[in-house]
């Protein structure tokens, strides 16, 4: 079957190129007035605008699918309309995020922005206190999806044992309903949770209370999984430390309390923000179109918002 591929007109020729035969290929321009109707359109590619996109989706005769280059889909998923069909880019993007964790875990235990706060003073700081390191430390994964596994597989050779969580409860994973058990015996605590309804402001201050005294807390995911203001509390009153890559709000505004907040490392959401993004993206993007012309089960079908 041949298919209608709608896709950012900003797209590389190589990533182009990935595009299977089968694909007749359409852009979406990035700015300017739509036309009232685009045209045929089974399948379409969305990139980061997601005002552009919603702006395309009712124009595009015939839609059925809805591809995203981001795993997260919580700004898109209420936009789709009934009869099509949602896919995120799980998978595309555990490499880096991953990786961020690591790197934000061991900058956190081993206080890294106070050294480099030193040495722009041009000051040999001698530290207040010993750091930390990941031998024998438990690491509560709340969200063991794909990028919860390369977490693991990552920080495993360090020594590290894990206590997986996820929404959905299977062997070797435990319910976000035992959290009030398990916080209590993690070192840290990675946040790697999809945003929904369920999830939106799960990290509260009963979450806070419950979590080790000076444990980390790691937010690789949303920035609204964590209600800003508990967070703010808990760190001035010392009881844990922070690692974010997302906030809420987000971006976070120059001055925001969260800038000065003692024990926190902040980033500006750039987990996934690495050069092989785009060329993993296109990657799934081109196996996707052929399965939908070949009419094989596609991937990362969205179900219940992620």
């Amino acid at each position: 079957m041949t298919v209608d591929v709608w896709i950012p007109d900003n797209t590389r020729p190589e990533h182009r190129a990935l595009l299977p035969p089968a694909g007749v290929v359409h852009e979406v321009p990035a700015d300017g007035q739509l036309p009232e109707r685009l045209g045929a359109g089974q399948f379409l590619v969305a990139g980061f605008s997601l005002e552009r996109i919603t702006d395309v989706i009712p124009r595009l005769d015939g839609l059925r699918v809805i591809q995203t280059l981001s795993a997260g889909v919580d700004r898109l998923v209420d936009k789709v309309p009934p009869g099509v069909t949602l896919c995120d880019a799980s998978g595309v993007h555990d490499v880096s995020v991953s990786e961020w964790v690591v790197m934000s875990i061991l900058a956190s235990l081993h206080d890294l922005p106070a050294h480099l706060d030193a040495q722009r003073r041009a000051t040999w700081a001698e530290p207040s206190a010993e750091a930390d390191d990941l031998e024998g430390a438990s690491v509560l994964i709340l969200g063991y999806g794909s990028i919860g596994r390369a977490v693991e597989a990552r920080l495993a050779p360090f020594g590290a044992k894990f206590l997986r969580v996820a929404m959905h409860p299977r062997d070797g994973v435990a319910s976000a309903t035992e959290l009030p058990d398990l916080l209590p015996r993690a070192d840290v605590v990675v946040v790697l949770l999809p945003l929904t309804q369920a999830t939106r402001g799960l990290v509260d201050a009963s979450f806070l209370s419950k979590m080790r005294p000076g444990a980390l807390l790691v937010n690789a995911a949303r920035g609204p999984l964590v209600d800003t203001d508990d967070l703010l509390a808990a760190l001035r009153a010392g009881r844990i430390r922070a690692a974010l890559d997302v906030t809420d709000p987000e971006p976070l505004p120059d001055g925001h309390p969260l800038w000065s907040a003692p024990g926190i490392l902040i980033t500006p959401h750039v987990g996934g923000w690495v050069r092989k993004r785009l060329d993993r993206s296109w990657r799934l993007v081109a196996d996707q179109v052929g399965r939908f012309s070949r009419g094989e089960p596609l991937r990362n079908v969205v179900v219940d918002g992620y």
